[in-house]
């Protein structure tokens, strides 16, 4: 892809509310611990960082994130977090490894109006197939057709919308942008 970030941060300063959905960085391959405790690669470290960079380049340093609790979605959230330092009000939650399209549907709707920009940090499928039911029939169709791939490591799907999170359902926000961590350093 070859997106205009200067056009993309112009086109969301005049958005009430945007949400990220990321998936976590490049994780190792399943091993004998079990899926839990997979840790990013080198490779991930580095999306994570050019990920974070790119989010506050784009003014979208969040002001609230929910994470997985697995050890990869951790391990990705404090790389990112070196760059958005102590701003962000993180919550951790088993809901968002273990659960569905649910789980992060209630996430959104449990943040409060003060907070502008929500991320939400998980997992394949979870992610893309959220990404999918939030998004508007108004949402760009080729940015549409992006999350029926999925979503890769530390790639990222941005909503936004004029209403508060507590009042986002199914198809609710318009989707603007599905990134990877390549769109960052292009």
């Amino acid at each position: 892809m070859n997106v205009n970030l200067r056009k993309l941060k112009k086109s969301l300063r005049s958005r009430a509310y945007v949400l990220i959905v990321m998936r976590h960085a490049k994780a190792e391959s399943l091993g004998e611990d079990g899926d839990r405790t997979r840790r990013i690669t080198d490779k991930g470290k580095k999306q994570a960082k050019e990920v974070a960079k790119g989010l506050d380049f784009l003014d979208l340093v969040p002001d609230r994130i929910a994470t997985s609790s697995a050890d990869r979605t951790m391990e990705t959230l404090n790389r990112m977090l070196r760059y958005f330092g102590d701003g962000p009000k993180v919550d951790v939650r088993l809901s968002l490894y273990q659960g569905g399209i649910q789980s992060v549907l209630d996430e959104i709707q449990a943040t409060k109006p003060k907070r502008r920009v929500l991320m939400i940090l998980g997992h394949e499928p979870t992610v893309s197939v959220s990404c999918e039911w939030l998004a508007t029939s108004d949402s760009d169709p080729s940015q549409l057709d992006l999350l029926n791939l999925g979503l890769s490591p530390a790639s990222l799907a941005i909503f936004a919308c004029d209403r508060p999170f507590s009042e986002w359902t199914v198809h609710s926000a318009e989707l603007i942008a599905v990134l990877t961590p390549h769109d960052f350093n292009s």
